[in-house]
């Protein structure tokens, strides 16, 4: 499976959860079939990691991967697993890693700490980093401000509102839109991203969760980015055709990837 595909867009999915074997493969086909020809697929602990790389392989030059703990899973994190994993060469970045408040899964103590050596990895690597973070704004930006700021950081599946989109801009992060824009609860984070620059502006699914408007209420995939992207070029007053080509090169030179 190799570009050109069919139409002028090109899209890439830089974060997903896909499964091993014929599910994933379904999907990454599904995924093309929409013009979405490249995507990322993202490890939470060493186990996805690793089944993360393993659909990477599968799908090679079409399918990248991570390799991270997430916020949920910090009290149990396996990091020399992750660092392991950060010598393949289907493995583009750290993450998704950082703080997750609203669950609490691990206790806050811990997931400072564990995101804290994410950052470190990821700088000691030269490799970018993912971050998830929900309801603990102050908290991320003060590991951040404490350990530092890696060359390429994305807040991957943004919900801020423009107060977190200009703190995260203004340390020169990326910002990455999930569904999540498209509901119709969700005006400060258009605002958001309205005022995000084009060449910090990232898209993604986080399938199989948070499905767009108009897939609410089934399963999201891969194919369904192009929803999601649709309203973002409206919001930015730019044609899907501009977002497209806007996106493709900003996610691929975010990754450090051929376009």
């Amino acid at each position: 499976m190799n570009d050109p595909v069919p139409g002028p867009l090109r899209w890439f999915d830089h974060h997903c959860h896909l499964p091993p074997g014929e599910q994933g493969a379904d999907l990454v086909a599904a995924a093309h079939a929409a013009g979405v020809v490249r995507l990322l697929t993202v490890g939470t602990d060493a186990e996805r990691s690793r089944e993360a790389v393993t659909v990477a392989r599968a799908h090679r030059g079409v399918v990248w991967a991570t390799a991270g703990v997430h916020p949920h899973d910090a009290a149990t994190a396996d990091l020399d697993a992750v660092a392991a994993l950060l010598d393949d060469d289907t493995v583009v970045a750290v993450g998704e890693c950082g703080l997750d408040y609203y669950y609490e899964h691990s206790p806050r103590d811990v997931q400072q700490e564990i995101f804290a050596e994410h950052v470190r990895l990821a700088m000691a690597r030269r490799l970018p980093l993912v971050v998830h973070t929900r309801d603990a704004w102050d908290d991320t930006f003060a590991v951040l401000a404490d350990v530092g700021v890696p060359e390429r950081l994305v807040f991957h599946c943004f919900t801020g509102g423009p107060d977190e989109a200009e703190r995260c801009l203004a340390i020169g992060a990326h910002l990455s839109f999930s569904g999540i824009v498209t509901f119709k609860t969700a005006e400060d984070l258009r605002q958001a991203a309205r005022l995000c620059p084009l060449d910090r502006l990232l898209v993604e699914t986080d399938a199989p969760y948070l499905a767009p408007v108009p897939m609410r209420g089934r399963k999201n995939q891969p194919a369904f980015v192009v929803h999601t992207a649709d309203l973002v070029a409206g919001l930015k007053g730019v044609s899907a055709a501009e977002l497209s080509a806007s996106t493709w090169s900003v996610t691929n030179r975010f990754y450090g990837l051929a376009e």
